[in-house]
């Protein structure tokens, strides 16, 4: 490992080392540098959800209805939102599989309609096809600021392109550890958006705070965008496959945000909370040889969820913050897997459901992994 990477590691651990008193989850309300908060979230009995619906990991159905409106070229984002910065990306193109789009998506490249569809299968380890733009200081200003200062707006990772592929685009809301921002996990929240998606994040350093809670407030912001004619990201958003993931604290945070009824996925990661109301699977990552939040607590999470699909999948190798990838394009193992996981329950891409499902799955057989799967038989 270079000199430059270890320094990054050396400051990534720094900026979570604050997380020590996440070490217990359930706790609701939990506060202390790191905590997650969460208002009624929280359970230790794994109840089954109220009103959620089964997750399944089933693909997307064909013949996905369209949604109607133009998205106006240019124009800014909708009233009250701050206005954004953008800075551009390359995106690569990736080639695996042959995978054909729902039958009856719509391709319409000059910015017709979106529709909702099943994805064409694509490779989780490589950049997608999308050439990606980050966008800073967007959307409502929520959540706690560096050191209890003001609130905090967000940063948007998406495809330049909205309307390549005319496939309306799945949202992910995005988690910060404890003291970090966006810009630490550039290049997977690029990768996601490169891969299709449309990922809000919260540039709060402590994104477990604030009312709403802001992982929940991106979402929240993100849909009244795809409703205002005025916005770019009008009528481009799958408002019915969103999913949350994010590290240490925002781990934690993003088990909490698993209870609100527009996320129909999770994938925290180094870190998790008990959480009874969610709507559809779960990934729990852990790293092997975090001290800082151990797989135990992890696993805690795990055996609480008796309602949905869940995996426990401990990466051996990598501890707190060694699986983040700082340089470059290329995503760690973790960080494919996050985007194949996303893939699946997101974007109907069926072909990637055997890295996580059934006995034989390719993380189960993978000996860089250690899983444990629930209602993961298929």
């Amino acid at each position: 490992m270079g000199t430059s990477l270890r320094g990054e590691l050396v400051l990534a651990t720094l900026l979570v080392v604050g997380l020590v008193a996440c070490g217990k989850s359930g706790n609701a309300g939990g506060g202390g540098s790191g905590g997650a908060s969460s208002s009624g979230g929280n359970s230790d009995g794994g109840t089954s959800a109220s009103g959620g619906q089964p997750g399944t990991g089933a693909a997307i159905g064909s013949g996905g209805r369209g949604t109607g409106g133009v998205v106006a070229a240019g124009t800014g984002g909708s009233s009250g939102g701050k206005a954004g910065t953008a800075s551009g990306t390359g995106g690569s193109a990736s080639g695996a599989g042959g995978g054909v789009a729902d039958a009856g998506a719509v391709t319409d490249a000059a910015g017709g309609p979106c529709t909702v569809g099943a994805w064409p299968t694509a490779d989780p380890t490589v950049a997608g096809p999308y050439a990606t733009m980050m966008e800073s200081n967007v959307g409502p200003a929520v959540g706690a600021g560096a050191d209890g200062g003001p609130a905090v707006a967000f940063t948007m990772f998406r495809p330049k392109d909205l309307g390549q592929g005319g496939l309306c685009h799945p949202l992910i809301t995005w988690g910060n550890g404890t003291g970090a921002n966006p810009t630490l996990y550039k290049v997977l929240l690029n990768q996601l958006a490169s891969h299709g998606f449309v990922v809000i994040a919260s540039d709060s350093p402590n994104v477990a705070q604030g009312d709403p809670p802001p992982m929940v407030a991106g979402v929240t912001w993100v849909l009244a965008q795809n409703d205002d004619p005025t916005s770019e990201l009008y009528q481009r958003i799958d408002t019915t496959h969103i999913g949350a993931t994010g590290h240490s604290q925002g781990g934690f945070a993003t088990t909490t945000a698993g209870g609100d009824s527009h996320i129909v996925t999770i994938a925290p990661l180094c870190g998790a909370s008990n959480q009874r109301n969610l709507h559809g699977p779960a990934m729990l990552y852990c790293g092997g040889m975090d001290t800082t939040v151990p797989c135990s607590t992890i696993q805690n999470t795990f055996n609480a969820i008796t309602n949905q699909p869940v995996m426990l999948a401990e990466f051996l190798a990598a501890d707190h913050a060694s699986w983040i990838s700082f340089h470059g394009t290329t995503p760690s193992p973790v960080e494919a897997a996050v985007t194949a996981w996303m893939r699946v329950h997101l974007m109907g891409d069926t072909a990637l459901r055997s890295w996580f499902y059934g006995p034989s799955c390719k993380l189960c057989t993978d000996t860089a992994w250690s899983v444990m799967q629930k209602m993961m038989d298929q």
